[in-house]
């Protein structure tokens, strides 16, 4: 373990994250945020999402430092009374969630059947490719609505985890194009080098083939497409939890709190939507910097 550590810590990659203070400072907001979602339990100052403790008399206030503000709460409170900065930080777990998830699920899908089109060609190549090109002929978010519309209408009375695994299921089944395109064009040109013939040559199955040996040459753009489509599914999903066909509102998302405050943005109480917009924002801008420069670590010809 000690000598893997010193290993990474002598790569490149560590004297380029270095090097970068673009990088460094989107990491520690990245963290940050990441920190506060993980352990909301016990940073929130509040559990905006306990109805015994929410007051009603306190809905709506200002931020501290506003007129007519409460210390309590520091980026004020929404219509139900719940602490503004607490809710950002459990809404930025769900969402967090949520988009690593179909990340995750997106991932797993894509890099399989890019594995598969680009090392057995022929058929199933030309199949897997042509349901890419049906896929991408349609706009994602609206994949996203039809496949969450047709779970809520399969499963009217389904429990929030049902809910949250539909939201998962649609983001994810138009986030795995990119990724199976992608390891398919790598993969291609993989399978006709010779480490690939020499193990076809001393009779090693296809499918360890695959696994051993192309698919780690393989992971480096899947890398950068996966930190890039984190920021992308974190959007989509607020977007979908904008629309009213998110996450549950018993649980609401960084989406749903900028839903339910857009409804008061023009009667004064902006802070309501504008704090949820603004962590958005935050964590996707991060995400993609991140992304930006591991895309330029792991190819040195665009350092």
């Amino acid at each position: 373990m000690a000598a893997a550590v010193r290993r990474f810590l002598d790569s490149d990659i560590w004297f380029s994250f270095r090097s970068s203070p673009m990088a460094m400072t989107a990491a520690l907001i990245a963290f940050v945020c990441l920190f506060c979602a993980v352990f909301a339990n016990w940073v929130a100052p509040h559990n905006p999402f306990d109805l015994a403790t929410l007051e009603l008399g306190d809905s709506r206030l200002p931020p501290a430092w506003s007129d007519g503000g409460n210390s309590r709460y520091l980026l004020g409170t929404d219509d139900q009374g719940r602490d503004i900065l607490s809710a950002l930080m459990y809404g930025a777990r769900i969402s967090l969630f949520v988009g690593l998830a179909s990340v995750f699920v997106s991932v797993l899908v894509g890099v399989s059947l890019g594995l598969l089109s680009g090392f057995a060609g022929g058929r199933i190549d030309a199949f897997i490719m042509r349901v890419c090109d049906v896929m991408l002929s349609f706009p994602s978010i609206l994949i996203a609505l039809l496949i969450d519309g047709v779970g809520r209408a399969l499963f009217p009375n389904a429990h929030d985890t049902l809910a949250f695994a539909v939201l998962i299921i649609a983001i994810s089944l138009t986030g795995w194009v990119q990724y199976a395109r992608t390891v398919r064009g790598s993969t291609m040109v993989e399978r006709n080098k010779e480490y690939v013939q020499a193990a076809r040559v001393i009779g090693v199955a296809s499918l360890r083939i695959m696994r051993r040996h192309v698919l780690p040459n393989v992971m480096g753009p899947v890398m950068v497409l996966a930190t890039i489509q984190v920021a992308l599914a974190i959007i989509t999903e607020a977007t979908l939890s904008f629309l009213g066909v998110g996450v549950p509102p018993t649980s609401p998302s960084l989406g749903t709190l900028i839903r339910i405050g857009n409804d008061f943005l023009f009667s004064g109480e902006w802070w309501i939507t504008i704090f949820p917009g603004a962590v958005l924002v935050l964590i996707t801008l991060s995400v993609n910097l991140l992304g930006d420069w591991l895309r330029d670590a792991l190819n040195p010809r665009l350092r």
